[in-house]
């Protein structure tokens, strides 16, 4: 993507197993591609493995920098799968894609089970929606590959983690929990981005409060994937528009957090966000 010379040189990098990917200069953007039949967005959609390749090749060359491939639903209400389940929805799917793309794979999984296997094949990076608090084995499969990880906040069960304060201040509470165990399996914070969990347990306003919080995040040193894409809140925001019409909604948060240097944003429509960024450098330059 253009660099934008008004944004700090100093190098923001982050390393996933062999791969170091570079957010110094622009938000990386990292394509969803969901092989479930129950996705919120697009569910069914991608489901067999020759339509995820398909949609895969397509997410590289509209510029997606990773793509993040998920096997089970983490929408509300949904029907959690056994890793075995998960796994036989995977697998077919990650190795026509790992031979067919050249970007990095993400794994949106909280089973260290799953986790293990798709970084057996070649994952660059395990995406947690539980973010290490799950499933205890999690960190130390993640360590164990020197993976990229993805820690997401998750406010949805009080048995993992109950809130206490303000959605910020939980965020970041939640953080250092997930921090704290990351640094005890062995994971290095070049190896992580933050999440803050947009509408895992959020209604409009908190979830438009961790959007802004994005600077505090990174002065607390939590870097930030967003992801927002098409989510409950763009539409509660937008007078109720459905899901299909929210990619509009969804550019205009991922421009935000490009402004505000999020480290990556998690997006189903890469083209239009890639284009929107290059817009914005454009504009920006000197």
């Amino acid at each position: 993507m253009t660099q934008n010379a008004s944004i700090s040189s100093e190098p923001r990098i982050w390393t996933c197993r062999e791969v170091d990917l570079d957010y110094t200069a622009s938000t990386l953007v990292m394509g969803i591609l969901n092989v479930t039949p129950d996705s919120f967005s697009d569910g069914g959609c991608f489901y067999t493995p020759e339509q995820a390749v398909m949609q895969a090749i397509q997410l590289e060359k509209d510029g997606a920098d990773i793509i993040d491939v998920g096997a089970e639903s983490t929408r509300p209400g949904s029907e959690p799968l056994s890793a075995d389940e998960e796994l036989s929805r995977l697998i077919p799917t990650l190795k026509l894609i790992s031979e067919r793309v050249k970007v990095p794979l993400s794994i949106d999984t909280y089973k260290s089970k799953t986790a293990e296997q798709a970084l057996s094949f070649g994952a660059a990076i395990i995406n947690d929606v539980w973010g290490l608090q799950k499933d205890p084995d999690m960190a130390s499969v993640v360590a164990s590959y020197r993976a990229g990880v993805v820690i997401m906040a998750n406010y949805t069960d009080e048995k993992i983690f109950a809130r206490h304060s303000t959605i910020v201040n939980d965020c970041i509470a939640f953080f250092e929990k997930s921090a704290k165990i990351a640094e005890n399996a062995g994971i290095k914070r070049e190896n992580i981005l933050f999440d803050p969990g947009i509408g895992f347990g959020t209604d409009t306003n908190e979830s438009l409060q961790l959007i802004r919080a994005i600077p505090l995040f990174q002065k607390e040193g939590y870097p930030q994937l967003i992801g927002a894409s098409r989510k409950r809140f763009i539409g509660a925001t937008l007078d109720g528009v459905p899901v299909e019409e929210r990619d509009a909604g969804t550019l205009a948060v991922s421009l935000f957090c490009k402004q505000k240097k999020a480290a990556a944003v998690r997006v189903h429509n890469v083209h239009a966000t890639v284009m929107g960024y290059k817009m914005q450098d454009a504009l920006e330059a000197e």
